[in-house]
C-alpha cells in the first residue's frame, strides 16, 4: 500500500510540531505501507533542527512545492525585526501589532497557509492521476493542509484521513483571537466540514474525540510518543535538586503559584535553597521571565535555549524531577502536551501541573509516573515539591512506572497502519 501524508512541519523543522509524523514515516515500511511526504519547498519555520533529517528514511518520495506565506507582507505593520513566532502570541501587542493580529484571525482562516491549498490541490491532483495513492492523510495544524485534503476527496474521491495533532477551534490560544463574528463562524463551518467528510479522523487524546464525535463516527485516537533512543552510557543524575522544564513555555504556561511554592520553599529552608535549581530549557515568553524574577528564583535558575532533540533526551534523563506545565485555558482537561511521553521514557518523576481530572492526568496516573497538581492549589503543590526533595536527600528519588510501551512510536504505527489498511 502506499499513503500521500500532507504536511507543513518536516526536517529540517524543529520543535514539537514535527515529530508525530517523521516517527510514523520512520515505521510505515515495517507494517508493508510506503509513505510519500508532500511538504513546503521554501518553509518559514521558527525553530530549526537539522540532526531531524537523519531520521528520514532514505527510501522514501518527498515531493516539495513552494508556498506563498504572509509574514514578510504582515511584517510591514509591525517591527523591521519582525521573526517567525516560536508559538507564541503576544500579550501586549503594540497598535500596529493588534492591526496585525486582526489582519492574521480574519483574513487569513484557518491559518496564514491557506495560499498553499489550491496550488497544492492542483499540483497534487495531477500527481495523483499518475501515481496510485491508497490513502491521503492531513495533519494539522496548519489546518490549511485539511482543506487539501477536503478538495482532493471532493473532487477525485480519494481515500481520506485526518489528523489533528491539535484541536482547531478547541486550540489553547483560540480564544485570544480577536476573531469577528462572521470569522468566528467560518471557522467552525470550515472544521465540521473538514470533520464530516473525512473517512476517519485522528485525535491525540479522549477530550478531542468525545468533542469530534458529533461529526463524525470514525474519530479515532492514536497518541504521541515516544522513540528508541540509542544506548549509551548510563545517564548520571544531575547533583543538583533540579526541576526541568523542556519546551515552549508561553503566558497561558506560566505556573505563577510554583514560582511562588519555590519561592517560599528557598526563603525556609536554608538546605533546599542551596540544593535547588530550576532549569528552564527552549522558548520562554516573556512574561515567565518577568514571573520568575518577580518571585527571586534567578539565583536558581538556569536558561538554556532551544537544544536539538537528542541533547534534549539527554537532559531529560539527567534531571531530578521533570516539570510539566499545561496551559491554563478553558480547554485544558484535554491537553495532551507531546513531551509528557518523552518524559515516560526518560524514567524521572514527573510534576504536572494540570487539571487532575483531565487526560494529561489520566496518563500519569496509569503509569505512575509522577505526580499532578491543579493550577492553584499551593499547599498541595508544596507538599510534593518537598517529599521529592526528600526523596532526593535520601538517594531514593526514583519512579517505578508501568506500561509505557504502549506509547512507542513504533507501537502506535502499528495501530496507524491498521487503520489505513482498512480503507485499501
Amino acid at each position: 500500500m502506499k499513503v500521500l501524508i500532507i504536511t507543513y512541519y518536516w526536517p529540517p523543522s524543529g520543535g514539537s510540531g514535527v515529530q508525530r509524523w517523521l516517527k510514523f514515516v520512520k515505521y510505515l515500511q515495517h507494517f508493508n505501507i510506503e509513505p510519500v511526504v508532500y511538504t513546503v519547498d521554501n518553509p518559514n519555520y521558527a525553530i530549526i533542527d537539522r540532526t531531524l533529517q537523519n531520521e528520514v528514511p532514505d527510501t522514501i518520495d518527498i515531493l516539495r512545492q513552494p508556498i506563498k506565506e504572509p509574514n514578510n507582507l504582515l511584517s510591514f505593520f509591525g517591527s523591521k525585526k519582525h521573526q517567525t513566532s516560536a508559538g507564541f502570541l503576544n500579550e501586549n501587542p503594540s497598535f500596529f501589532g493588534k492591526i496585525t493580529h486582526y489582519i492574521r484571525a480574519n483574513f487569513f482562516i484557518p491559518d496564514a497557509r491557506k495560499f498553499w491549498i489550491k496550488p497544492s490541490v492542483k499540483y497534487l491532483s495531477t500527481y495523483l492521476a499518475n501515481n496510485k495513492i491508497d490513502v491521503v492523510i492531513t495533519t494539522g495544524p496548519p489546518h490549511s493542509l485539511h482543506l487539501i485534503g477536503l478538495e482532493l476527496k471532493q473532487k477525485l474521491d480519494t481515500k481520506w484521513i485526518a489528523d489533528f495533532r491539535d484541536p482547531w477551534t478547541e486550540i489553547d490560544y483560540f480564544h485570544q483571537l480577536p476573531l469577528t463574528k462572521k470569522a468566528l463562524e467560518k471557522h467552525h463551518n470550515l472544521e465540521k466540514e473538514v470533520l464530516s467528510n473525512a473517512d476517519y479522523v485522528l485525535v491525540v487524546g479522549k477530550t478531542m474525540k468525545e468533542n469530534y464525535l458529533k461529526y463524525n463516527k470514525n474519530i479515532l485516537v492514536i497518541s504521541n510518543g515516544f522513540d528508541t533512543v540509542s544506548k549509551g552510557e548510563d545517564s548520571v543524575l544531575d547533583a543538583k535538586f533540579t526541576l526541568v522544564h523542556i519546551g515552549m513555555m508561553n503566558a497561558d504556561r506560566n505556573p505563577k503559584t510554583l514560582w511562588k511554592v519555590l519561592s517560599e520553599l528557598i526563603e525556609e529552608d536554608e538546605g533546599f535553597a542551596k540544593d535547588f535549581q530550576l532549569k528552564l530549557v527552549g522558548k520562554l515568553a516573556q512574561e515567565v521571565l518577568e514571573s520568575v524574577n518577580q518571585y527571586r528564583l534567578t539565583s536558581n535558575l538556569k536558561l538554556v535555549d532551544y537544544l536539538p532533540h537528542n541533547e534534549v533526551i539527554a537532559l531529560q534523563k539527567n534531571a531530578q524531577v521533570l516539570l510539566l506545565a499545561v496551559n491554563n485555558v478553558p480547554t485544558a482537561r484535554g491537553i495532551i502536551t507531546g513531551k509528557i511521553f518523552e518524559y515516560l521514557q526518560a524514567n524521572r518523576p514527573i510534576l504536572a501541573i494540570a487539571p487532575t481530572n483531565g487526560d494529561l492526568s489520566e496518563i500519569i496516573n496509569s503509569t505512575n509516573s509522577g505526580e499532578v497538581v491543579d493550577f492553584e492549589d499551593a499547599e498541595t503543590m508544596k507538599k510534593t515539591i518537598l517529599a521529592f526533595y526528600m526523596a532526593y536527600k535520601n538517594n531514593n528519588l526514583e519512579i517505578d512506572s508501568k506500561n509505557i510501551e504502549q506509547y512507542h512510536r513504533k507501537q502506535l504505527t502499528g495501530q496507524l497502519a491498521d487503520i489505513i489498511k482498512k480503507l485499501n
